[in-house]
């Protein structure tokens, strides 16, 4: 199989894109989203060289790959996350919110925990670094368009790190958050606003929106939504 699927259409900055979208809905649609050409070209080439995948186009900004995944509509983007521009992450919860059916694989050099937690919370299905071999990247899409979600060994590991941490501290969840700051989130995942949470811990208005904020400079997310989904699934809430 060609390793582009149609005809160029012109080049953008840092990448090409393909005009045309494969209707064969047996092979998976990739998007490539990295800055590195000479890494783009080695992984499209070996993915395009499986009959199972159709790589659609390689972009090399986080710009980029939001307006590729609206007009190619892929499966899947293999996201870096030190691009230019709009970083990894940020363009993973646009394409995430934006772009229903295209689900994004962090795909990067970064061994850093600290990346993992923010880019699974922008909305990624999957995390693997750049060592990672064709078949394994293979397979994590494979994964991913299936519905599941895909980790490397190394990341399995923060996985599990992450879990043993929420749970600490007498098997409370969230132990960074204070007793006043989690039962704060116990309300936000109540759907409770601000004025009702002041009214049911007899504190102010103004003192609330600290706790909150705190609750989310912590949690390292900026959403109350999103701050009351992640309570819920912590067992959180009523």
């Amino acid at each position: 199989m060609s390793a582009i699927s149609g005809p160029l259409i012109g080049r953008i900055p840092g990448g090409v894109v393909t005009a045309e979208i494969d209707v064969d809905a047996r092979r998976t649609r990739v998007l490539i989203a990295d800055d590195h050409p000479l890494y783009r070209s080695g992984l499209r080439g070996a993915l395009g060289a499986d009959a199972r995948f159709d790589v659609v186009g390689e972009v090399g900004t986080g710009t980029d790959a939001i307006a590729a995944s609206h007009r190619l509509r892929p499966h899947v983007v293999l996201m870096d996350i030190a691009v230019p521009g709009i970083d990894g992450i940020s363009a993973t919860k646009a394409i995430a919110g934006k772009c229903p059916g295209t689900d994004v694989v962090i795909l990067t050099v970064l061994e850093d925990s600290d990346t993992f937690l923010p880019a699974m919370r922008a909305g990624a299905r999957g995390y693997l670094l750049k060592g990672s071999g064709v078949d394994d990247i293979a397979r994590a899409v494979g994964t991913v368009r299936r519905g599941g979600v895909a980790f490397g060994p190394v990341v399995s590991e923060w996985v599990i790190d992450h879990l043993k941490e929420t749970h600490t501290d007498g098997g409370k969840p969230f132990p960074e958050l204070t007793d006043r700051e989690r039962a704060v989130l116990e309300l936000i995942a109540d759907g409770r606003g601000n004025d009702a949470i002041a009214y049911d811990l007899d504190v102010s208005v103004k003192t609330v929106r600290n706790y909150v904020s705190r609750i989310f400079a912590k949690l390292r997310i900026v959403e109350r939504g999103e701050a009351a989904m992640y309570a819920r699934r912590a067992g959180l809430g009523s």
